[in-house]
């Protein structure tokens, strides 16, 4: 990232560009997935995406000069991009097959809270503040909203919605865990090449994972539809590409608190273009759960600035 980005005031048509690769391409890659995973097995549609993206960023820094990290750190940075695309993002494909796109943003929205819940070194703060448990119990409180509606979460129904619902739960905390251990664990490295080698290793580990369990029977080349082609191009250009570079650069210009916001619109977007491109079904209690989700990410998130 070139140094001039910090030394004077960018203009606001591309912040606004920045904010909108945030805010509506990273909202819509719930619905991409879904699209992708139509006629590609997830966990080898999830491991082209991750490695290709990766690969090509790598390629890119390496152009750009930038060096290689050490075996010792290369294992730490694989270490929590698993965590964090295999685990979690992967995740969010897995039960793609199963449920909405919406109701699975819907529990992403949860995200921040389990920041707060896993970040031992922030307990102190977290546990002592009123603001922030009163916002985590109405976040979960809006995870539990999710249960009134039988037409979401059925325990004598659907027992994939029900399992898929609590493989998300699990994927949301496997992203907090990676991203903390990112975060505390100093490695070498730029942040280009860091995520490059997440989403490198993300990627060969999904694509094995596919491998074993077969996903490479299931792939028909002849019944590959266009869209599933397009949708995975657009999950790699600009979900893995663009919407990952527009992030960082956005931290070197605006606050974190600022650039953080995309948590709170990316549910949105993602309900509503299920709805209307794919006709998915929104519940009003859906819509409570997201509305209180979000109250208690925006309380706990203000409480600790």
């Amino acid at each position: 990232m070139p140094n001039t980005l910090t030394h004077k005031e960018p203009s606001k048509t591309l912040i606004i560009a920045a904010f909108a690769a945030l805010y509506i391409i990273w909202g819509s890659t719930y619905l991409a997935i879904v699209l992708a995973i139509k006629n590609i097995p997830p966990f080898l549609m999830a491991g082209t995406r991750f490695f290709v993206a990766g690969l090509a960023l790598y390629s890119w820094c390496r152009l750009q000069g930038q060096a290689t990290p050490p075996f010792n750190s290369v294992t730490k940075i694989s270490f929590s991009g698993i965590l964090m695309l295999f685990f979690g993002t992967g995740a969010v494909v897995w039960v793609e097959q199963y449920i909405s796109s919406g109701l699975t943003a819907i529990i992403v929205a949860t995200l921040p809270l389990w920041f707060v819940i896993i970040d031992k070194h922030q307990w102190k703060f977290h546990f002592s503040n009123k603001w922030i448990i009163t916002g985590l119990l109405i976040g979960f409180g809006g995870v539990l909203m999710l249960f009134v509606d039988k037409k979401t979460i059925s325990f004598s129904g659907d027992k994939m919605k029900v399992i898929s619902f609590f493989v998300m739960i699990l994927g949301t905390i496997s992203w907090a865990i990676g991203s903390l251990y990112s975060k505390y664990k100093k490695v070498e490295g730029s942040t280009g090449m860091k995520a490059s080698i997440q989403m490198m290793a993300a990627g060969l580990v999904s694509i094995l994972v596919g491998l074993i369990i077969g996903e490479h029977y299931r792939v028909i080349w002849s019944n590959i539809s266009w869209g599933s082609v397009l949708a995975l191009l657009y999950l790699i250009v600009m979900g893995s590409l663009i919407g990952y570079m527009a992030y960082i650069w956005l931290l070197s210009v605006r606050p974190p608190s600022l650039v953080g916001t995309y948590a709170y619109v990316n549910p949105v977007v993602a309900v509503f273009l299920g709805w209307l491109i794919v006709h998915e079904e929104i519940t009003r209690q859906q819509v409570i759960a997201l509305v209180i989700i979000l109250s208690g990410v925006l309380l706990v998130n203000f409480s600790k600035r």
